[in-house]
């Protein structure tokens, strides 16, 4: 099951995009499913649960099975009744059940997770793995089954929203390009827009709508480009930390709203701050409290009262203490204990929403089977964490759907890449573009 794994080229599809036969390949008591979908306006891996339970169910127990799991759990939100209703009428007799979430920003982060629904607490700057635990994003579990059946991952399920004209919940082939993504939704209802690939809040703002869809675009979000997020988004980054340098009272409050924070690890966003107006020795010291970041975004788009960009300063302290070859966590590493005011902090996704300015996009987001068959497709060798695939093909040759066009790297962690259209490969650069000849 291991190789049809890594054969059908599965990787982690909540976004992150880490290989998921490296990640199945060890032992452990506890498979975890993130159903969460916290991030704000997308529905997809609800739509997925309600469509497909018997195929997350089947990819749930082949995961235990290969893992050697005894105990298989699912975090879902308590609001996703259909979800959990459908899931439930798939579980049947298997020893996995439903932990039913909370309605706050980020229940889907690792960390947050694995303590909400299993208990345990994850080493500062460890893995899942040293608490005897592995997750899986549902449609990760969903491509699990359909990989054991032979089939390869060649489509992603995804939201299109926001500032669109028939918000929805699809499935396409991986490849197909933005722009043909907010076609599908109607069009846009605005002349001038951005989108975020993934999401508001750790998604990328995308102006070229010609990049293409990958295993890990969990979702596009389509807003004006007056909006006060793409704005924010858009700013140089030289421009974010020289506002902090200069506007930070450290007020503390994206270290106290932080979930990481609350959940006992030594993340400090207001003591980073400082370090943007420090000599290089002073920002050495200081930005090691952005390690165990996990970028979620909250303390720049909900907790500063100034509107100041701490994660965008964890981030530059992540890569400066990496530039300078520095160990990602030199702190302790025993177990944590949650903040006493853990279960008081939470973000209610519904005041985050409101926050955001989103709330006149708050909207269903329904499934719509749109059979959307592009006539070229982009393929990039980087869809995943690891090395880039290599191509087994050339310009000129033809190709049919599902056939391997990029393999793993030999002795290197990287994922496979298969063709989700048939026809003739017409280029070959850091990604491979197939175009369908009539």
């Amino acid at each position: 099951m291991i190789e049809a794994i890594r054969d059908s080229g599965v990787v982690g599809a909540g976004g992150a995009g880490f290989p998921t036969h490296v990640k199945l390949d060890a032992k452990v008591e506890i498979v975890i499913a993130n159903g969460a979908e916290c991030e704000p306006l997308l529905h997809k891996d609800t739509a997925l649960m309600i469509r497909h339970a018997d195929h997350v169910i089947r990819g749930m127990q082949i995961a235990m099975q290969v893992t050697g799991a005894s105990e298989g759990i699912l975090g879902v939100k308590a609001k996703r009744v259909t979800a959990i209703a459908a899931l439930e009428k798939a579980i049947g007799d298997n020893p996995i059940r439903i932990h039913s979430l909370g309605d706050y920003y980020p229940t889907g982060d690792e960390f947050v997770l694995v303590y909400e629904t299993a208990g345990r607490l994850i080493p500062p700057g460890g893995i899942p793995l040293q608490v005897g635990v592995a997750v899986n994003n549902v449609e990760s579990l969903y491509n699990i089954s359909q990989a054991t059946a032979g089939q390869p991952v060649t489509q992603k399920h995804l939201t299109i929203t926001g500032a669109v004209r028939k918000p929805m919940s699809t499935v396409v082939p991986i490849g197909s390009t933005l722009r043909e993504m907010i076609d599908l939704a109607g069009g846009p209802t605005v002349d001038h827009f951005a989108v975020f690939v993934g999401g508001v809040m750790m998604g990328r703002l995308e102006w070229d709508l010609s990049r293409p869809v990958t295993k890990t675009t969990g979702g596009l979000i389509v807003l004006p480009g007056t909006h006060p997020l793409v704005e924010r988004k858009a700013r140089p980054e030289q421009a974010m930390h020289r506002i902090g340098k200069s506007a930070c009272d450290q007020c503390s409050y994206c270290t106290e709203f932080c979930p990481r924070y609350l959940l006992g690890y030594d993340v400090q966003p207001h003591k980073v701050m400082r370090s943007l107006g420090f000599t290089a020795t002073g920002s050495e010291i200081w930005s090691k409290w952005a390690d165990l970041c996990c970028a979620c975004g909250l303390c720049t788009l909900y907790s500063c009262p100034e509107g100041l960009y701490p994660k965008e300063a964890c981030d530059k302290g992540k890569q400066d203490r990496k530039d300078a070859g520095l160990e990602r966590w030199l702190g302790p590493t025993e177990t944590v204990k949650p903040h006493p005011m853990s279960e008081g902090r939470h973000v209610p996704l519904k005041a985050l929403i409101r926050r955001l300015g989103l709330k006149d996009y708050d909207l269903a987001a329904p499934w719509v089977d749109t059979d959307h068959h592009p006539r070229q497709v982009v393929l990039p060798l980087r869809q995943h964490v690891g090395a880039p695939a290599q191509p087994v093909v050339q310009v000129g040759e033809q190709v049919t759907q599902n056939q391997l066009v990029a393999e793993i790297p030999e002795g290197q962690l990287g994922a496979r890449i298969h063709a989700s259209i048939s026809g003739i490969v017409t280029q070959i650069t850091d990604a491979i573009v197939i175009e369908e000849r009539s």
